[in-house]
Parts: structure tokens; C-alpha cells; sequence
């Protein structure tokens, strides 16, 4: 029978070939493949890097672009602003100038009318005047020659007439 635990040649062998083993697969195994996780590594963290500078890049074009959309809405706001204050300019010219059409063609009718009113007052001081030359001809019954007779007339309107048709 054999010990339990002893030292013999299948356990040296077993120790050298395990040694053997371990190095061979240090060498062609363990070596590459922790190279190749380093390297890996390296590659994530550069490109966590380059995501990063990227995010800054985006953050800072993102508050550019903000910057500049802020604007534009002040500058169109202001546009609004002034095309409101123009056109309120504009509608106080048109009001002003309508005003102005407005009394224009006021004063105009009160011309008109008065005109008429003139005119009307002629024909009837005319009118008058024929009645009161057909009366006076009737009364004097003698006959007047033109000049006596346009004197009278406008003695006549002057007395009576103009006292009259202004009141």
C-alpha cells in the first residue's frame, strides 16, 4: 500500500507539467489576452473622452444656438414694435388727413349754402322788387323812366329790405 501523501515521481511530474503548463499559457494565453483587455480598455476610455468633449461641444453650441434664438425673438419683437408704432403713425395720418377732408367739405357745404342762401335772397329781393315796381306803378300810375325806377328799387331794398330779410 501506498501512503496518502508521499512524494513520488507522478507528483513531480504533475508539479512540472503543471509549472510547464502555467507558463506556456502565460506566454501565448494570459500575456495577449491581458494586452488585448488593456487595450480595450484604453480604447472605452478614449472614447468616453471623446464623448465627453463632445457633450461639452454640443453644451456650448446648444447655449450658442440659445444665445442666438434669444435674440432673433428680441429682434423680432422689436420689429413688431415698430411696425405697431408705424402703424399707428400711419392711422393717425389717415385719421388727421380724414379730419382735414372732413372740414374741408364742411366748410365747402356751409360756402355752398351760404351761396344759395345769397342767391335765394337775390331772387326774392327780385321778386320783391317786381311787386313792390308793379304797386308803385299802380299808386303813382305814372310812368317812370328806367333809371328813377332802378333807384327807387334799391332805395326800397335798402330801407326795407335788407332790415327785413336778415332778421
Amino acid at each position: 500500500m501506498q501512503p496518502l501523501v508521499g512524494i513520488n515521481w507522478d507528483f513531480v511530474f504533475q508539479i512540472i507539467n503543471t509549472i510547464i503548463i502555467f507558463l506556456v499559457l502565460k506566454k501565448f494565453l494570459f500575456k495577449p489576452v491581458t494586452e488585448f483587455m488593456e487595450n480595450r480598455r484604453k480604447t472605452i476610455e478614449d472614447s468616453i473622452k471623446v464623448a465627453e468633449n463632445k457633450n461639452r461641444e454640443v453644451d456650448g453650441l446648444k447655449a450658442e444656438y440659445q444665445s442666438k434664438l434669444d435674440s432673433i425673438k428680441e429682434e423680432r419683437n422689436e420689429m413688431i414694435k415698430e411696425a405697431s408704432k408705424r402703424a399707428d403713425q400711419r392711422g393717425e395720418e389717415i385719421i388727421k388727413k380724414a379730419e382735414l377732408e372732413a372740414k374741408k367739405i364742411i366748410d365747402k357745404a356751409n360756402l355752398d349754402i351760404e351761396r344759395e342762401r345769397q342767391k335765394a335772397l337775390n331772387e326774392l329781393k327780385d321778386q320783391m322788387s317786381e311787386l313792390v315796381i308793379m304797386a308803385a306803378s299802380k299808386i303813382v300810375e305814372k310812368e317812370l323812366d328806367k333809371n328813377q325806377h332802378d333807384a327807387m328799387i334799391k332805395e326800397f331794398i335798402k330801407e326795407v329790405g335788407e332790415a327785413k330779410w336778415q332778421n
